[in-house]
This record gives C-alpha cells, sequence and structure tokens, in this order.
C-alpha cells in the first residue's frame, strides 16, 4: 500500500518495457498466437556448448562458488574475443567482469559511476533497463530521440544536451528495438564529445555478431576511448543461450572496479559451470558466430521483405533481431491498438514501441517484430498477417 508511506519513500520506479513483454507473452500463451514480441530463439545453439556444461558439472568445475569476478578461464576468452574481433589488448585479471547477463552488467555499471542527480544520456528508443538502473541511482535520464525510419544519432542535440551534471553517453549498437547499427563516422562525434567533456560512454554490443551490411564498430577502439569506455555483451544473445545468463564487461580497471563494487551485492557470483561452457564457446564458436550472422541475415530479408508485400511500412534494420513497422501503414491509429487486437484477429503478437520511449508520443506508430524464429514460425507469422 504505498499511500501508508511517507513522501519520499515512494518507489520511483515503475514497471514499462518489463511488464509489456511479460502481458504479451502471456496473452501468446493464452490464444495460441505466434510469439514475435519477446526477443529470444525458439532453437537452442550448439549442441557442443550445452555438452560443455554437463561436463564441467561432472568434473567438479564451478559447483560452488566460483570467483566473484568470474573463472579466470572465462575471462580469458572474453579477452581473447576482444582481441581477436576487435584488436583490443585487455587483461582478464583487472579488466573483465563476468556478470548475470548484460542487464547487470549495465545496472551495476551505471549504480556504480553516478550519483544522486547526475545525468546519463541515452538514445530513445532504448531498453528500459538503462532507464531502471539511472533511477535506481537517483540520476536522471536525458533522452534524445532516434527519429524513424532511419534512427541516426542526433549528434547536435547531443552537444546541446551536456551539462555540468552529466557523467555518462550510453551507446548501443547493434540497436534495440530499432536494429540500426551505428556507423563509424556517428561513433566518431560521441567519441569527440565524451573527450572533451570528459565523459564515460557505456557501449551495449549485446548483438555485436548480427551486424549484417555494415561491420559493426565498437567505440572503445576509437582513438582516446580504451580508457573511458565500458563495453558490454551477453553470451545469451551470441551463442542463443538466453536463459543462462551468463554476461560480461571490458574497460579500464578503475572503471571495472567502479561496477565490481555494485556487482558483488547484486549477484555476488553467477552459475559457475555455464561460465565454464561460454569460455568453451568463445574459444571455439567463431564459425558459430559466421553463421548466425547469415542465418539472421536471411531471416530478415525474408522476413522484412514479406512484410513490405503485404502493405507494410517497415523500417528494415542492419542488425539485430528485430524490426519495427509503422502500423498506419495497415491503417491503425496506434501501435496499443495493432498489438492489441493482432494476437486475437490473427494470432501474432508484436510489442509497442512507446515503451522504449521517454516520450511515448513519438513511438505511438511503431511495433516491434523479432524473427529470431524458426523459418515455418515465420511463414506461419506472414500467412496470418495477410489476413489483417
Amino acid at each position: 500500500n504505498m499511500s501508508a508511506l511517507k513522501p519520499g519513500l515512494v518507489p520511483r520506479l515503475t514497471p514499462l518495457g518489463t511488464t509489456i513483454f511479460t502481458t504479451y507473452s502471456t496473452i501468446a500463451a493464452e490464444t495460441g498466437a505466434i510469439n514475435l514480441g519477446q526477443g529470444f530463439p525458439d532453437t537452442d545453439g550448439p549442441e557442443w556448448i550445452r555438452e560443455a556444461v554437463t561436463r564441467a558439472m561432472a568434473e567438479g568445475k564451478g559447483n560452488q562458488y566460483p570467483l566473484g569476478p568470474g573463472v579466470i578461464e572465462l575471462r580469458q576468452a572474453i579477452a581473447g574475443h576482444q582481441k581477436r574481433y576487435y584488436g583490443m589488448d585487455l587483461d582478464p585479471t583487472t579488466e573483465v567482469l563476468v556478470t548475470a547477463g548484460a542487464t547487470e552488467a549495465l545496472t551495476a555499471a551505471i549504480i556504480g559511476l553516478i550519483d544522486t542527480d547526475d545525468e546519463v544520456i541515452v538514445f530513445e528508443p532504448y531498453y528500459d533497463s538503462y532507464r531502471a538502473a539511472t533511477w535506481m541511482a537517483r540520476g536522471k535520464v536525458v533522452a534524445l530521440t532516434m527519429q524513424a525510419p532511419n534512427y541516426e544519432l542526433p549528434i547536435d542535440e547531443l552537444r546541446k544536451a551536456i551539462t555540468p551534471r552529466t557523467k555518462v553517453i550510453v551507446v548501443n549498437t547493434p540497436h534495440n528495438p530499432t536494429g540500426r547499427v551505428t556507423t563509424k563516422a556517428e561513433l566518431q562525434q560521441v567519441a569527440d564529445i565524451a573527450i572533451a567533456h570528459n565523459l564515460v560512454v557505456i557501449s551495449d554490443e549485446v548483438y555485436e555478431h548480427m551486424a549484417y551490411d555494415i561491420d559493426h564498430v565498437s567505440i572503445a577502439t576509437l582513438p582516446g576511448m580504451r580508457d573511458r569506455t565500458l563495453v558490454v555483451s551477453s553470451a545469451g544473445k551470441l551463442f542463443s543461450y538466453t536463459g543462462w545468463k551468463i554476461g560480461w564487461i571490458t574497460g579500464p580497471k578503475d572503471l571495472i572496479d567502479a561496477t565490481k563494487t555494485v556487482k558483488q551485492f547484486l549477484t555476488f557470483v553467477v552459475g559457475g559451470p555455464f561460465q565454464y561452457a561460454v569460455a568453451e564457446a568463445l574459444n571455439k564458436g567463431d564459425q558459430w558466430l559466421t553463421d548466425l550472422r547469415l542465418s539472421l541475415k536471411s531471416n530478415r530479408d525474408y522476413f522484412c521483405g514479406e512484410l513490405e508485400k503485404i502493405g507494410f511500412e517497415v523500417h528494415r534494420p542492419g542488425g539485430t533481431y528485430f524490426t519495427m513497422v509503422d502500423v498506419r501503414s495497415k491503417g491503425f491509429s496506434s501501435a496499443d491498438e495493432f498489438c492489441q487486437q493482432i494476437p486475437y484477429s490473427v494470432g501474432v503478437v508484436a510489442i509497442p514501441a512507446h515503451v522504449f520511449y521517454d516520450h511515448p508520443e513519438r513511438g505511438n506508430w511503431y511495433a516491434r517484430f523479432a524473427f529470431c524464429k524458426k523459418q515455418s514460425v515465420l511463414d506461419k507469422a506472414i500467412g496470418n498477417l495477410k489476413r489483417i
């Protein structure tokens, strides 16, 4: 009963996106509708990675508390991945931290780096944990809008938004929910601003191996950014085992220490046997990552092409496994109307994109589909959507 609490004690957090995901997944389960709302694959990753968990358990690896920062084998594998793909040299003992998925990494970093009334700049639409973590730290979210349908970074607005209270800029590429892959030129402009104002950048790169048309660039590799950037990624996204909740964050020791200070009081440690399996996956899984990108690109091309054929205005993504559509192209007045009707009328679930905005009216007409599904599922979804 919140009315019984004194002013100032009432929680500032309100469930937005997460509640929406749960609501629409529940609708999908109740109606039998095809769930293209929540972003998770409908098939597991490689069997050899799953077998590595069983083997680790049988060998007694990770069955008791692992080291707080993560087992050294996994931290070394993460550092090796960053070296192979981005040419980055990381000390696995001080510059790599294993977390309970990417969400914990983002949350611990934001809480660890900001104080009351500090400002965190984000680009909307955005993954709603950025907002929640900032509010938990009693900070202020400053949301700058990426305008549909191209979703370019609003660099001029970013320059104007910097104040003495600005501490962090959060970038996300490839981007959830729009699928935009930020160009190197845009990231360089963000980097120039961060350096000029002595800001930290948190780079959410969980879809790093799902860039289809241009190469993914990590902002940490740009000149002057190595010592002011934290990079976040996730085994769940890279290897299609989202339920394992193994993520990581890399960066300079002082920023990792700040993140670790918070992380140790959130989950303390995360699943030991899974960490050994993910280490093996990172060391041996480069071909899987290539195949995953090609497979999802094929899904993207097919699903977006079919949506366009049946009359949707599609904001074709450059990466991730999400695509946005403008529901006005099919005669709906809002994404809420669209997403609330189609599970019952045609048996498909999508997510209204306004939950990813601080200014909901700017996302009022856009809905997000996830296409990380089997071909047969996408075929059926398209067949159903044709009946709209």
